[in-house]
């Protein structure tokens, strides 16, 4: 049988109606009734308690009484002193320069624990809270104020970081990791 004039006979749509909905007929689950068996016994069963909500703490308050103390919102100065540099110094740090893996560290976290000197280089070692043993020597990054290795020394690792206090501002401070014992 063919199209003519681009409908199909009633009698070829026909059969293809019928085929469809014996094929859809087989389409039935005869478990279903096993299914529905689970569901109500499930929902027949009692319901379990909840667990308390665990207790919080209390913090106890603290209030801020500064008095003769300095203000905590503003650097202090004695121990990180900062280098002021004219504004015609660009010391924005590269922000094409791929990052070390110690920049992802705060300088709290890092430990040195001693140095190394191998082929007229020293090297410091720097350890991580986990416990990861790294290499660093001069001209390496550590820190996540852009902190440039500038001398290591048997007993401290010292570094030049770069921080903008003020958006656009950068300013160069020293900073140092000392060894551990």
């Amino acid at each position: 049988m063919m199209a003519v004039d681009g409908f199909w006979p009633r009698s070829l749509l026909l059969a293809a109606a019928l085929a469809a909905s014996a094929g859809f007929a087989g389409c039935g689950n005869p478990n279903l009734g096993e299914l529905e068996d689970y569901v109500r016994q499930v929902r027949a069963r009692p319901s379990q308690p909840l667990e308390p909500l665990p207790e919080i703490p209390q913090i106890s308050t603290f209030v801020y009484e500064p008095r003769d103390r300095r203000d905590p919102f503003v650097a202090d100065i004695k121990t990180n002193p900062v280098i002021e540099i004219s504004a015609g110094d660009s010391l924005a740090p590269d922000p094409l320069r791929r990052k070390e893996e110690l920049e992802g560290y705060s300088l709290d976290a890092l430990r040195m624990v001693g140095t190394l000197e191998q082929g007229g280089t020293t090297w410091g070692l720097i350890q991580t809270k986990d416990g990861t043993l790294h290499r660093v020597r001069v001209g390496n990054y550590l820190g996540q104020n852009n902190g440039q290795i500038t001398s290591i020394r048997e007993d401290a690792i010292l570094l030049t970081e770069v921080v903008s206090e003020v958006p656009g501002d950068w300013r160069e401070r020293q900073a140092t990791v000392s060894l551990t014992q």
